[in-house]
């Protein structure tokens, strides 16, 4: 799934993708991928995950992605937040 106007797309939109990514790419439970679930503690996602993640996200947003902006994130809800701040940039 790629955007075709991120101007539409609502948190719950961003949060409902990250979800089901999680689950797809790193065959996660669903019922685990919750906002407040730690990525590295909780999800148990490792740095190589990590950057099949941020590769996705690109696709998602169609934007780069600076690594940078994704050095913080620790929940599933700071994956949110970093997205929706790409999409408004």
């Amino acid at each position: 799934m790629s955007l075709d106007s991120p101007a539409t797309v609502t948190r719950a939109d961003i949060l409902a993708h990250i979800q089901k990514t999680l689950v797809e790419l790193f065959e996660l439970d669903a019922a685990e991928v919750q906002p407040e679930a730690r990525l590295y503690e909780d999800l148990d996602i490792d740095s190589i995950d990590a950057v099949d993640l941020v590769v996705e996200l690109k696709q998602f947003t169609g934007r780069r992605i600076n690594p940078e902006d994704f050095k913080s994130v620790r929940s599933v809800v700071d994956v949110v937040n970093a997205v929706e701040r790409l999409l408004n940039d």
